[in-house]
């Protein structure tokens, strides 16, 4: 039987929608460069960091920048970005979340953020959830970008715990793949098809409690 003794989350996604936030602002830099981009071009962006998610944006309109003006574009867009989510509050909370991670904590499971943002301290703090956390790893962290593990790696580390023994919950291909790679648990969030490289797949976690993560986790380990 499998034991559960930490739970890493992502953040976006996972505990709060800012998708529709970052698309916002990743197609105001993308127009002021005279680049289309649509909400699947978006898609693609999941679970990146935001040079990555740069460069994609590049690649669509054949453009090559420099380093400085692609600094100068990042900190443009995540300006817009942190404007945008400044209003978040607990109401942003995804449905099943508070409850699952009250629930864990209340359990002695450990629980860490793994997230590519470098603004998810800022969030957590806005919607309420940032004491629940026994630890935050996010981009102002991290030297790699998922599909690396860092992100995991650290957070488990944080949690004195083994990746054999965390199960992380993502809602990305690039955050399954790190996952993976990085010898955890990885149980998707959402579309099924999408993440079908995970260990398990949820649509959501309005109905997730311990005991079902219990039985999910060893009916697919």
């Amino acid at each position: 039987m499998y034991t559960i003794k930490g739970c890493l989350f992502d953040m976006d996604g996972v505990i709060v929608d800012t998708a529709k936030h970052h698309f916002t602002a990743w197609k105001a830099l993308a127009e002021e460069l005279s680049i289309p981009f649509t909400s699947k071009d978006n898609e693609a962006l999941k679970g990146l960091g935001r040079l990555d998610s740069l460069e994609k944006i590049l690649q669509l309109g054949n453009l090559e920048l420099n380093s400085n003006t692609k600094l100068k574009l990042m900190e443009n867009k995540n300006s817009l970005y942190l404007e945008l989510v400044r209003s978040m509050s607990e109401e942003d909370i995804l449905p099943g979340v508070c409850g699952l991670i009250e629930e864990l904590k209340v359990k002695g499971i450990g629980v860490c953020l793994g997230s590519s943002s470098r603004n998810a301290s800022i969030i957590l703090k806005n919607i309420g959830l940032f004491n629940l956390f026994d630890g935050v790893v996010d981009g102002n962290h991290l030297t790699f970008s998922k599909p690396d593990p860092e992100v995991f790696i650290k957070g488990a580390k944080i949690l004195e715990l083994s990746p054999s023994n965390c199960v992380v919950f993502e809602d990305a291909v690039a955050g399954v793949e790190a996952a993976k790679s990085g010898g955890f648990f990885a149980l998707g969030v959402g579309d099924h098809k999408e993440l079908d490289n995970a260990d398990a797949v949820v649509s959501d976690l309005s109905k997730m409690n311990f005991s079902k993560l219990l039985e999910i986790v060893n009916r697919n380990d």
